[in-house]
């Protein structure tokens, strides 16, 4: 055991987050950790990490154990470098060996700028090179695929497999949680639930969990209702056993039965769209003397749902913010139908007025909102739809967490009835279970969607085709992103194959025995033909046929010699050459 919870609790003003769980991480352990947004996954971690203390119960941590632990958002002291940051929390000299493979794997290679120019992403990049620089026990991770691109998350995913130390961490990629957790927790109204098994193990047997507490709710109700009947024929509680009956009927009502389980209902709001979407004509882009792309054309139909992937830098938001019209390109230019309405869903959140209730700022992008059934929506029914209840929308937004904060977001966004949706990241800070309902949502939706995600299971979910930016320029590629994953793997053993036949086939300077060789063989190659004329000479002077026979089968050998010789000495004369 390296860690242990017993009976904790913790509270925030007077809403309770987490109530009365306990929980233990042993060594090895694999642990993913999933819930809505706001349902106390990160502060979870928090309580692992001794960042925050429960109101009650214990954590009890093993001191032989080192634990390492990345936050969503971590402070730097500015002034100091990117490796001399790295470097200042290293407390074992063996660990700096591998600050600059870290830092270049999460392409921090400009080891000696300042972390007071990082951007939000570089800033959370750091904060995981640190984690992972610290040679620990239990890593304790909060989001930490948010701003790493695909090369990025390849790597990390075979970093923490291959790890023999403990992780419990919180992540909304669903391949990566399959793909390396052994054990599930699922926080759900303060509560705790541990479930054996990946991702996809633990959504089977969160749903047996469910149907089991539907069917001992029904038990309970029904038991209840012959109680009230008996009750009502006029049961005397007179016996000890009458009363025994009635205190064990009020015990069972006191009971509270499991929560109906809260779902995204989101019903398309679009508006109608024509025949003209959008036409991105001759597009070239650069930026810091960097060619992001070129002479880039493409026209979206209505129906098109289209991926965009690439490493971080490659111009992915910036094509977007050009068919936004928030950026002029450098040549080419895009033309928006008449009938577009355009939703932009952006990497980060407008910025909110902190101060501001929930339900005010959803009203500020529209009172009432049509479905494409001319349904009407109100502020306050979208505000439920997105798991906000009556009682939350009245708070103010500084009470929300980042995840809510960005389904609010999202909300504002769908309340204008778009019918072409620009996503810039949309699975950041959203829990798999919105990500599940959204990705449905994308499903049923009446027009375009182009979105940019590093995260594979949202892509393929709702992207049949990709922009792929590689080289400086765009590629269009028909099929969804893990397709496309492999096909770039199989094309990279091929040119691997060819490289090593080209190795193999190319011939190479002589090495140092071969020189050594090449020196001799000139030298006896002299002297066999010496030889031969010798045995020529002796053989012309002969008259006995014993004699010359003898002398004939030596010549054979020695000219035989001399042709292999001579073989050899050409063929280390044309690898000297070559």
């Amino acid at each position: 055991m390296i860690l242990s919870l017993e009976n904790v609790s913790f509270k925030y003003a007077y809403e309770k987050i987490i109530d009365d769980v306990s929980f233990v991480v042993n060594e090895k352990d694999k642990w993913g950790i999933v819930g809505l947004n706001g349902s106390g996954k990160s502060t979870l971690l928090k309580l692992m990490a001794e960042v925050e203390r429960p109101d009650s119960g214990k954590i009890n941590i093993l001191r032989k154990f080192k634990i390492s632990y990345c936050p969503q958002d971590m402070a730097f002291e500015n002034g100091k470098s990117i490796y001399e940051t790295v470097a200042s929390m290293v407390t074992d000299i063996s660990e700096g060996f591998e600050i600059k493979t870290i830092l270049s794997r999460l392409g921090l290679i400009e080891y000696e700028r300042l972390v007071d120019n990082l951007s939000g992403g570089q800033r959370k990049r750091l904060a995981l090179a640190i984690a992972l620089v610290r040679k620990a026990d239990l890593y304790l991770l909060d989001e930490p695929t948010n701003h790493l691109d695909q090369e990025m998350i390849i790597w990390l995913e075979k970093y923490l497999k291959n790890s023999s130390s403990a992780i419990v961490m919180v992540t909304h990629d669903r391949y990566f949680l399959s793909r390396i957790t052994d054990h599930m927790l699922e926080i759900d109204n303060g509560k705790l639930y541990a479930y054996e098994g990946n991702y996809s193990d633990f959504l089977e047997k969160r749903q047996l969990r469910y149907d089991l507490e539907k069917a001992m709710e029904q038990k309970r109700q029904n038991y209840l209702r012959n109680e009230i009947e008996w009750i009502r024929r006029g049961a005397q509680a007179r016996t000890t056993k009458q009363k025994s009956r009635i205190q064990r009927y009020e015990k069972t009502l006191e009971i509270k039965g499991p929560k109906e389980k809260e779902t995204l209902q989101l019903k398309s709001a679009t508006s109608r769209l024509g025949r003209k979407v959008i036409e991105i004509n001759n597009l070239s882009m650069s930026f810091a003397d960097k060619r992001l792309f070129a002479n880039f054309s493409y026209h979206v139909l209505r129906d098109d749902r289209i991926g965009i992937i690439g490493d971080n830098g490659c111009g992915k938001t910036t094509l977007l913010k050009i068919i936004m019209k928030e950026i002029q390109p450098d040549s080419g230019y895009v033309d928006i139908g008449e009938t577009v309405r355009i939703g932009y869903f952006a990497q980060n959140n407008a910025i909110f007025d902190k101060s501001q209730r929930v339900i005010d700022y959803l009203k500020s992008f529209g009172e009432i909102v049509y479905t494409a059934d001319n349904e009407p929506i109100t502020a306050s029914s979208m505000l439920e739809r997105f798991l906000f209840p009556k009682d939350k929308q009245y708070l103010p937004i500084a009470k929300c967490s980042g995840g809510e904060r960005r389904r609010l977001y999202l909300c504002s966004i769908l309340m204008m009835a778009p019918n072409v949706l620009l996503l810039d990241e949309p699975t950041n800070d959203l829990d798999t279970d919105t990500l599940t309902v959204l990705e449905e949502y994308l499903e049923d939706f009446k027009g375009a969607v182009i979105a940019i995600s590093h995260d594979r299971y949202f892509v393929d979910k709702i992207c049949d085709h990709l922009f792929v930016f590689e080289d400086g320029g765009i590629s269009l590629y028909n099929g969804n992103y893990s397709t496309y994953l492999n096909r770039e793997k199989e094309e990279k053993k091929e040119e691997a194959k060819r490289e090593e036949t080209r190795k193999k086939n190319k011939r190479k300077g002589l090495s140092y025995l071969e020189k050594i060789e090449y020196q001799k063989l000139e030298e006896e190659i002299v002297a066999l033909e010496e030889e031969i004329k010798t045995l020529e000479t002796e053989l012309g002077r002969q008259s006995s046929y014993i004699e010359m026979e003898g002398i004939g089968k030596i010549l054979d050998a020695k000219r035989e010699l001399l042709d292999k010789k001579n073989d050899r000495f050409f063929e280390l004369m044309a690898k000297e050459e070559e």
